[in-house]
């Protein structure tokens, strides 16, 4: 399970709406008829119109300022494991959604108990994800993208009668080249935008800053989990506790839907990687051998080879420890492993 919590873009042409990001939102809607177009959900209500987003998220930014974020943007991308343990089922991902805002609001230290009631969201179920410039498989196709480019501008420049050659061998030379990347889909090689293949559910989340009265901040951007500070001579209670919050979610997918969540795919080990990695090979190597030969071929399945994994604690050498940190670190960045 991947999730990701990131403030609205303060950009040079920063207008404060929401609008920009809900059309954003709305790109799987495009050329479909209105009864095949996916609407946004809240806690209790589903089919909900883009504009009311737009409206109630927009309406809802007492006491902030100009350039303050209004509100911040939330993904839950589950791991294709976890999409076919459930199914792919949109009605499990809304409820599941749910249950993660119910963890989100708890994550919040105030003076007073923070509730779901309290926060005002909206999500929006997207089918697809696209591929970008993270992805292995495009980082790994670039050495023969950038000789295809300059094969390209070639071809340009001759039709233009700036250079002279054959554009015949040119082309074929291109042909080749995109014929040889060491990744493809369909028969063409992956570049960034092309539409990945399997399940690729996902789940957008938009929600305020600020709380439904419109009185009291919820940021989940806190830089303390916990913390107080004293405003107008009063102790005030302030915090956002992302680790808190990321497993719950991960705990509350894992019971909602029975599953059996392996050591490479938690919260724990990526922490772990993150913090001491000798620890998390250490606790790799120390799985009952059939979870550890699962964990080796979800591993391989993210591209990271799988002959590398040291077998015993004598081979956690740093620099071959270190290499698979870092290889297993892309595979995160990029969405291959679930964690």
């Amino acid at each position: 399970m991947y999730i990701a919590i990131t403030r609205q873009q303060l950009g040079d042409n920063f207008r404060g709406s929401a609008r920009d990001f809900v059309n954003y939102l709305g790109k799987e809607n495009e050329g479909k008829e209105p009864e095949q177009q996916e609407g946004y959900f809240n806690q209790e209500e589903n089919n909900i119109d883009a504009e009311r987003v737009i409206a109630e998220i927009d309406a809802n930014t007492a006491k902030l300022k100009k350039r303050e974020p209004k509100f911040y943007s939330l993904v839950v991308s589950p791991s294709q494991r976890e999409l076919q343990h459930i199914g792919n089922d949109p009605e499990k991902l809304r409820q599941y959604t749910r249950q993660v805002m119910q963890a989100y609001a708890a994550s919040f230290y105030r003076d007073r108990e923070v509730t779901v009631r309290d926060i005002l969201y909206f999500a929006k179920l997207e089918r697809e994800r696209t591929y970008s410039e993270k992805d292995r498989e495009v980082k790994e196709n670039q050495a023969h993208a950038s000789k295809i480019l300059e094969l390209q501008h070639r071809v340009r420049a001759i039709q233009e009668g700036r250079e002279q050659g054959e554009i015949a061998k040119l082309r074929e030379q291109i042909h080749t080249l995109e014929r040889e990347a060491p990744h493809q889909l369909n028969g063409k090689r992956i570049v960034p935008g092309m539409a990945k293949e399997g399940h690729q559910s996902h789940i957008h989340i938009i929600v305020s800053r600020m709380d439904r009265t419109n009185t009291h901040s919820l940021s989940p951007g806190s830089k303390f989990r916990t913390s107080e500070t004293t405003l107008h001579g009063q102790t005030v209670k302030q915090g956002f506790d992302r680790d808190k919050f990321y497993r719950a979610a991960e705990k509350t997918f894992d019971k909602q839907f029975k599953y059996k969540r392996n050591f490479v795919e938690t919260y724990h080990a990526r922490n772990l990687l993150d913090k001491d990695p000798k620890r998390f090979f250490s606790a790799l190597l120390g799985l009952p051998t059939n979870e550890r030969q699962a964990a080796k071929q979800l591993l391989f399945k993210a591209g990271i080879k799988v002959p590398t994994i040291p077998t015993n604690k004598a081979q956690l050498a740093y620099k071959a420890m270190m290499q698979l940190k870092k290889g297993i670190g892309k595979a995160l960045e990029s969405g291959s492993i679930g964690i």
